[in-house]
């Protein structure tokens, strides 16, 4: 029987964190999808994993074998896939947006330069995944946007920080302000990433700098296309400054806003990897060049 390694993924996740709503936070996933994924494990295995109430996700005794196996068993998917990424000489970057990744070019191209047998592959996620592709193992370091959910769990070194402007409908009333207060936008239907993406949705609503004020959710993204369209249906949505250089659309404009914090960008990688030298040197190569 062939089991997915996802799915062992989300099922450790649940055991750990002790309910969905945890575990789907952690993995940024929504709840019915995770929910479903489960299930999936447990249709495949014909067993029950766990027992749900209204307490949680308690887990069975056939739960318990799987989970007591479940760590080594990804730990010696993970070694082979490094592995296998050391035979090929392959280093994974993810990356969420242009305006981020564009800074790191030139130190790929260093370190290119310096071992021409490796090749780095630059991997883009949505914003469904705010650390891209790191949460789930898919890429040996990431240029994020931070703060993201489980930051704390990454060695994360800050590489620049640039200024968050606002997109707006080229209709809209304050399309022709050279710089909008970000008190004006307070009751404008915002554009915004999923609820599973926690501290990445408030940063991208400015949910700390409203006073209190309540958030008017106008849309529910994950991709710039969608991104876009909706502002230019009338939603309004932070952004950071190199956005006017990378995305653009035909009805929307982008604007300065005042009373809104930067948006930093990091460098972010397994803590777990932190000595091997490879990536290392990519690594400081980056930094070097950003």
């Amino acid at each position: 029987m062939d089991v997915d390694t996802r799915l062992l993924r989300y099922f450790a996740a649940v055991v750990e964190e002790g309910s969905l709503t945890g575990a789907a936070k952690r993995l940024f996933v929504s709840q019915p999808a995770l929910t479903k994924q489960i299930r999936r494990l447990e249709d495949d295995l014909g067993v029950r994993l766990f027992v749900r109430s209204r307490s949680g996700m308690a887990v069975t005794e056939a739960g318990h074998e799987l989970a007591s196996r479940v760590p080594a068993l990804l730990d010696g998917w993970e070694e082979a896939v490094q592995a296998t990424g050391r035979a090929a000489r392959v280093l994974r970057l993810g990356f969420l947006d242009a305006g981020a990744v564009g800074t790191v070019h030139e130190g790929i191209a260093e370190f290119r330069r310096a071992q021409p047998e490796w090749r780095v592959e630059l991997r883009q996620f949505d914003w469904s995944d705010p650390s891209a592709g790191l949460a789930r193992g898919e890429v040996d370091a990431a240029v994020v946007r931070l703060p993201f959910p489980g930051q704390e769990g990454f060695a994360v070194r800050e590489l620049f920080a640039e200024e968050r402007g606002v997109l707006l409908q080229a209709r809209h009333p304050l399309a022709n302000s050279e710089t909008v207060e970000f008190r004006e936008l307070w009751d404008e239907p915002f554009v915004a990433a999923g609820a599973e993406t926690g501290a990445w949705r408030e940063h991208w609503l400015a949910a700390k700098e409203r006073d209190e004020h309540p958030i008017r959710v106008g849309a529910v993204t994950s991709r710039p296309d969608e991104w876009l369209g909706a502002v230019a249906g009338g939603c309004v949505a932070l952004a950071p400054a190199s956005v006017a250089r990378f995305y653009s659309h035909p009805d929307v404009v982008f604007r300065a806003v005042r009373g809104v914090s930067p948006s930093r960008v990091g460098l972010a990688r397994r803590r777990r990897r932190m000595h091997e030298a490879v990536l290392n040197e990519l690594l400081q190569a980056i930094t070097a060049t950003a």
